[in-house]
C-alpha cells in the first residue's frame, strides 16, 4: 500500500462588505483632487492562527457571521457615510467641518485604496479580529466594480504601525 505525503492544503475564507464614504487625495495630479465618493467594496481573507487546514469542530475557520460583526462594525463606526481623509490634508478637514453635522476620520496616510487596505490589514484586522483565532492575510479594496488595491501579509503579523485608536474620529451629530 503507498503512503500518503502529509496535506499542502491551506483553508482560507473571504468575507466581503460594503460601505459608502467620501475622500479626496491629497496632492493628486488630476481630478482625485477633489472631495468625492465611493460604494466601497472590502474583501478580507483570514487564516487559522493556528495553522494551514485548522478548523473548529464544525469544520470551520471562523463563523462568517463574526467577520461581519466585528469588521462591519468597525466600518459602520468609523468609515461609513464619512469623509476619510489624510490628517495632514488641513483644507479639506477645513472644508469639511463647514458643514454640520459631518463625520470625519482622519487616516495617518493619504486615503488611496493601497492605503486604505493597508489600515485596514495591518490596525483594524488585528484589534478587531483578536480572539477568534484568525489571522488577516489579505484585505482587498474595491473603488470600482473594475479597480481594487490589494494588502498581503508576507510574512508573520507584525505589532500594528499605529494602534488602533489613534486616528482622530469626528461625529458632531
Amino acid at each position: 500500500m503507498p503512503s500518503r505525503q502529509a496535506s499542502t492544503t491551506s483553508l482560507a475564507l473571504v468575507r466581503q462588505l460594503r460601505f459608502c464614504a467620501g475622500h479626496r487625495l491629497y496632492r493628486h495630479e488630476s481630478k482625485c483632487a477633489y472631495l468625492h465618493g465611493h460604494n466601497y467594496r472590502v474583501d478580507v481573507e483570514v487564516v487559522a492562527a493556528g495553522g494551514a487546514a485548522a478548523v473548529d469542530d464544525v469544520g470551520r475557520i471562523v463563523d462568517f457571521s463574526l467577520i461581519k460583526k466585528r469588521l462591519l462594525g468597525w466600518l459602520d463606526t468609523n468609515w461609513d457615510h464619512a469623509f476619510i481623509l489624510f490628517v495632514e490634508d488641513s483644507g479639506a478637514i477645513a472644508a469639511v467641518q463647514q458643514s454640520t453635522p459631518s463625520k470625519l476620520f482622519l487616516l495617518p496616510w493619504n486615503p488611496t485604496a493601497e492605503n486604505m487596505a493597508r489600515y485596514l490589514l495591518e490596525v483594524v484586522c488585528p484589534g478587531v479580529l483578536a480572539d477568534l483565532g484568525v489571522v488577516a492575510r489579505q484585505v482587498s479594496v474595491w473603488e470600482t466594480d473594475e479597480a481594487c488595491a490589494i494588502a498581503s501579509l508576507t510574512g508573520p503579523p507584525a505589532p500594528p504601525p499605529v494602534p488602533l485608536g489613534s486616528v482622530i474620529v469626528v461625529d458632531d451629530r
